[in-house]
């Protein structure tokens, strides 16, 4: 599950416990269910919003392993269902009126790197933690909207080789050289404050949030048109 909670004009979602917070449909609903009341809150009118910033973080070894597999085993049906959500959950971060921030305090494997680059800013701990996209280890076929939202984010064709058809367990620093994450930190504690002052700053610039939210929408139409387009096949197994 995760709480939201409200400093201000920052907004900090963390995911709670000390597990590997999989991707399930609770989970997934818990998130969006955050993301609606960070969306009332900040609107004031069909045109503007009052300024605002979201961080994404988590508590323990991992900030998301990815989906729930263990959950999801027992019908393909649960895997559609595990998808469908998560594009819906990654569509609501892309048209939400606020900056977004990921405070990565841990391990972001898969699915739950998709989520932490669902947001505009991803920052990461570099004590403990790396990013891996574990499914040519474990036999899985990508949705075509992940290969959408990585391209769209991770500008260097070796990087997303090295994330893809490497399998590479990258860490924090490798990933700020390859242009993967904005910046790293020394402990989760930190990481947060950074994505904190991060958060001020761009409040302070006191853009309009449906403006931000649109320009986002267009600059990531690929990734909403892959995730329009896909038609519930999910993650599947080696052909």
């Amino acid at each position: 599950m995760c709480t939201l909670e409200r400093k201000g004009n920052i907004f900090i979602l963390t995911l709670t416990g000390p597990g590997e917070h999989r991707l399930n449909p609770t989970l997934i609903d818990s998130i969006q269910s955050a993301l609606t009341q960070v969306r009332a809150a900040v609107t004031t009118t069909s045109a503007s919003s009052s300024p605002a910033a979201l961080i994404t973080t988590a508590h323990g070894k991992f900030f998301s392993n990815g989906y729930d597999l263990s959950w999801a085993q027992s019908s393909q049906s649960r895997t559609y269902l595990m998808d469908a959500k998560l594009r819906s959950l990654v569509s609501d971060f892309i048209s939400l009126p606020v900056p977004t921030i990921a405070a990565v305090s841990g391990h972001a494997s898969a699915a739950g790197f998709i989520l932490a680059l669902s947001h505009d800013h991803l920052l990461m701990r570099r004590d403990r933690g790396f990013i891996y996209m574990s499914e040519l280890d474990i036999e899985l076929i990508l949705p075509a909207w992940f290969l959408a939202l990585i391209e769209s984010k991770v500008g260097s064709p070796r990087a997303r080789r090295d994330l893809f058809l490497r399998a590479d367990k990258v860490t924090a620093d490798v990933a700020v050289k390859k242009g993967i994450i904005d910046s790293a930190h020394d402990s989760a504690k930190e990481t947060v404050e950074a994505a904190v002052r991060l958060g001020e700053e761009l409040v302070g610039r006191k853009w309009n949030g449906h403006v931000y939210a649109q320009i986002r929408m267009d600059l990531l139409s690929e990734v909403l048109d892959e995730i329009r387009r896909d038609n519930g096949t999910g993650m599947r197994s080696k052909l």
